[in-house]
């Protein structure tokens, strides 16, 4: 279906029978899919899956087929009627020859099958053709080290592991991991993510763009210019990651303005890749004026951005975690932990604080207090929230002297706080001075004007030590009263502290 920026388009009433007839069809294909696996195995205990009856049964299967190639061509002769669709036809080929800012213009006002929107930037455009397709660099997680111990019995049992791991991330896996990936989820989202991309470019002049990604992958973007607005935010580029089943067009991407295949991590940095080149070689941003916001799991794809490009300005985690490991371990049962810990090593890696703990500039983490899926008990424990573990992290790597045993103690008694009120107790309870933790901070970086892990700390008294550990734990995490899914308020949306 095609939608214009202002108006529905109506098909007529061959097209919209037709179009009916296959949208129920692609639904039962989907369904068919998803359920093969239940549904060849009560096809093989009830006798089915042998010659005798796979041969009439594919008969009926090519007289669907054929029936539905006959719907098709009709759809096709009442789309070839409607003068609608006749013009909106010739928009896309004239764009397709000619791709001109007023023929893209045009364009931008349907809504069509993404894989026919004509491309606007590949990566083959600023890298050789000769460099690895197979994608960005990625960190690895260390290999096992192999001992005498080493059994055949141990070889055969990890070699079941693997072939299982295997399995399981290229099935539903990653299904699970990215359900805004599956069909059916984007079928019933379908009128609601419509709204959305008219409201981004009816009111906010939203470009959309096309860009392929070195493993060819096509990835859909939208950029709203507001250089020409003037001011010193307009000169800012914000790059949103979006998370879990999330979708630029009603998602985090909303929060800054108003203040087909199923991914793999690989294939997320490599978009994330091609969307920085495409920012700084097409869109003329540079690096220092690029932030990157992201919400959930999208803080993957921001963390290995600001890894593999230190000099962006800054970063914003909101809900996001540490790794993906204890997440998974939550809801997977105990005996299959193994399988579970080499599956999310090998194939669905998500190490947060791993890429975060190598990007040297302003990082803020907004924690949701609330939050029910990053939790690995539940959201009224909010020391389980893994948010909490991506700040220590951080913390214990850039101020390694101030976060000793006590620093560390002090933290988590200041992230277990259950309301805004204990919050504020617990940091008044150490009299922490903020002009004195500023003034050492500010001491120490002029001094000696080094990268982290700074030394900071080293020789100073216990309680200076809790000051600054409190300190530092409050300006690199905000706390923001609701669940995991609630869109964050513009007014909660700010710049990371910098000394």
């Amino acid at each position: 279906h095609q939608k214009a920026s202002g108006w529905n388009y109506q098909p007529r009433g061959l097209e919209r029978h037709t179009d009916s007839i296959l949208g129920w069809a692609s639904a039962l294909w989907s369904l068919s899919y998803y359920s093969s696996p239940l549904l060849l195995c009560y096809l093989y205990r009830k006798g089915f899956i042998c010659s005798s009856k796979l041969v009439p049964v594919s008969q009926y299967v090519g007289t669907v087929l054929v029936c539905l190639l006959g719907v098709a061509c009709l759809r096709g002769w009442g789309r070839f009627r409607n003068t609608d669709y006749v013009q909106f036809i010739t928009i896309l080929e004239e764009t397709k020859k000619n791709h001109t800012p007023a023929n893209k213009k045009k364009l931008r006002c349907y809504d069509f099958d993404f894989s026919h929107w004509p491309l606007d930037f590949s990566w083959t455009e600023v890298s050789k053709h000769w460099m690895n397709t197979a994608g960005v660099s990625l960190l690895r997680p260390e290999p096992r080290l192999r001992g005498a111990a080493d059994s055949v019995l141990h070889s055969v049992l990890s070699l079941s592991v693997f072939v299982c791991s295997f399995v399981i991330a290229h099935t539903f896996g990653r299904r699970m991991l990215y359900p805004g990936s599956v069909g059916l989820l984007q079928k019933a989202m379908r009128p609601m993510l419509q709204q959305g991309q008219a409201k981004l470019i009816e009111e906010f002049d939203g470009q959309r763009n096309k860009l392929v990604a070195c493993d060819g992958n096509e990835i859909d973007t939208m950029f709203v210019d507001r250089r020409r607005d003037g001011g010193q935010n307009g000169q800012t580029l914000v790059i949103c990651c979006e998370g879990n089943a999330g979708f630029y067009e009603v998602g985090c991407m909303n929060t800054p303005l108003e203040g087909k295949e199923f991914p793999f991590p690989q294939n997320e940095a490599n978009a994330m890749d091609v969307v920085i080149q495409f920012a700084v070689h097409k869109l003329g941003f540079s690096l220092s004026d690029i932030v990157i916001y992201a919400w959930s799991i999208g803080g993957f794809t921001a963390s290995w951005a600001v890894m593999s490009y230190p000099e962006i300005q800054s970063l914003v985690l909101d809900a996001s975690f540490d790794d993906l490991l204890p997440l998974a371990l939550k809801v997977m049962p105990d005996s299959w932990r193994p399988l579970v810990q080499h599956t999310v090593r090998q194939y669905m890696n998500l190490n947060n604080a791993a890429q975060v703990l190598k990007y040297q500039g302003p990082v803020l983490l907004i924690r949701r207090t609330r939050d029910e899926i990053i939790t690995t008990t539940g959201p009224e424990d909010i020391m389980s929230n893994r948010g909490n573990d991506l700040l220590l992290k951080l913390l214990q790597f850039r101020y390694p002297k101030i976060m000793t045993d006590e620093g560390i103690r002090v933290v988590r008694q200041w992230l277990g706080a259950s309301s805004p009120l204990e919050e504020a107790s617990v940091y008044s309870g150490y009299e922490v001075d903020d002009d004195w933790c500023v003034s050492v901070l500010q001491s120490y970086q002029a001094d000696r004007d080094v990268s982290f892990p700074w030394s900071v700390g080293e020789d100073m008294t216990l309680e200076g030590r809790r000051q600054l550990a409190l300190f530092l734990a409050r300006k690199y995490m905000r706390n923001f009263e609701a669940t995991h899914c609630t869109p964050l308020p513009a007014i909660e949306f700010h710049p990371p502290w910098r000394l």
